[in-house]
């Protein structure tokens, strides 16, 4: 949770949005929120209000969604919910995904197969979700095991189910659209006649979008800026010397170029204004995360799975220990990255960090 979360407001207060219902948050902006079955236990999805060409040239009015929920009997439940109770009895003209997560991915094959629409992401996080999808060894797996316990998990019930977790993802995203309109930083799409810019942010997922709408002052964020949690930053075994903390944290100087009275409207928690407070309380926290590890690392070599305790100070369980892992690297390979640590092999074959001027111990 966010110590300084009384720095930043939230205009609504405590009201959420019903099951199946939905809230005005902006003009022609409607906030939708669904239950997760996780450990963060609901996403935030939009509807925005639009008007687009059919194939005839005839302009049609409707809906563009952003983000879609997993794909589970509730969601698509819920979804149906919301078309007979916020839609106006007007179609989905398309589909936007911010990024490649299942839940902000999983339910995009049936909506827009629902309502014979295309697909708007990033090509990056498309064919990212393509690998995730359809190969089994993708994510997680033997190849995940082998990685974790290289970098020092060694608990044998968390090892069991990573490598339980091949067809993890295909069960919360069991397809995809088959084609899809590629988006870019710096596009602008015209949403029901207002100008809504991409702006591409990195280290969270391959190739995140986020929504800028300057005449209405609000940000679709996704999971790149969110107000009571930080955004997970991992590592993963199919880029095992990656430096996405790095690309995180230069991400998010980007969204000091809009105004502190933006509208942030976040794919977790609830819509509020303070946005370069939350980014300065973001990078506050991982740069005394980074110092912790440092101190630490004054007591000899670090593995990932030493540096746990420092990042997290509550017990996990084995799936939030895949992101718990993820993150603690991602950590390590910043100070790696730039030159405070070393990265060296121990007599066991594990993975672990140490200051320059210190041997293995």
């Amino acid at each position: 949770m966010n110590p300084h979360e009384h720095q930043i407001r939230y205009p609504l207060g405590d009201a959420l949005p019903a099951e199946g219902r939905t809230i005005e948050v902006a003009p022609g902006v409607r906030w939708i929120r669904m239950g997760l079955p996780f450990a963060l236990d609901h996403i935030n999805l939009w509807l925005l209000r639009d008007c687009q060409p059919d194939a005839s040239g005839a302009m049609v009015e409707g809906w563009t969604v952003v983000d879609c929920c997993i794909d589970s009997p509730s969601s698509r439940t819920q979804w149906e919910q919301v078309f007979a109770s916020s839609l106006e009895g007007l179609p989905v003209l398309r589909v936007i995904v911010t990024h490649m997560h299942p839940d902000h991915i999983g339910l995009a094959h049936w909506l827009c197969a629902r309502w014979n629409v295309r697909l708007w992401i990033s090509a990056t996080d498309y064919n990212v979700a393509r690998v995730a999808v359809y190969d089994p060894q993708g994510f997680g797996g033997e190849a995940g095991a082998d990685f974790y316990a290289l970098h020092g998990a060694q608990d044998k019930a968390f090892l069991s189910h990573v490598r339980g977790r091949a067809s993890y993802f295909p069960t919360l995203v069991p397809a995809l659209p088959r084609r899809f309109c590629r988006l870019m930083d710096g596009d602008t799409l015209n949403i029901g006649g207002r100008a809504w810019r991409c702006i591409a942010g990195y280290g969270h997922a391959p190739e995140h979008i986020a929504l800028y709408c300057e005449e209405l002052g609000a940000l679709l964020s996704g999971d790149m800026v969110l107000p009571r949690i930080s955004t997970n930053v991992s590592v993963h075994a199919s880029e095992p010397e990656a430096n996405p903390l790095h690309l995180f944290l230069t991400s998010l100087l980007r969204y000091l170029e809009l105004s502190e009275q933006t509208l942030v409207l976040p794919s977790h928690g609830k819509p509020f204004f303070g946005l370069a407070t939350r980014i300065a309380q973001l990078q506050q926290h991982h740069q005394e995360r980074l110092a912790d590890i440092l101190q630490e690392a004054q007591n000899g070599a670090l593995s990932a799975a030493d540096v746990l305790p420092i990042l997290f100070q509550r017990s996990l369980d084995t799936h939030q220990m895949t992101f718990a892992m993820g993150e603690a690297l991602a950590h390590l390979h910043y100070l790696w990255f730039i030159g405070q640590l070393e990265r060296v092999t121990d007599f066991a074959g594990v993975l672990r960090f140490r200051l320059p001027s210190l041997a293995i111990r």
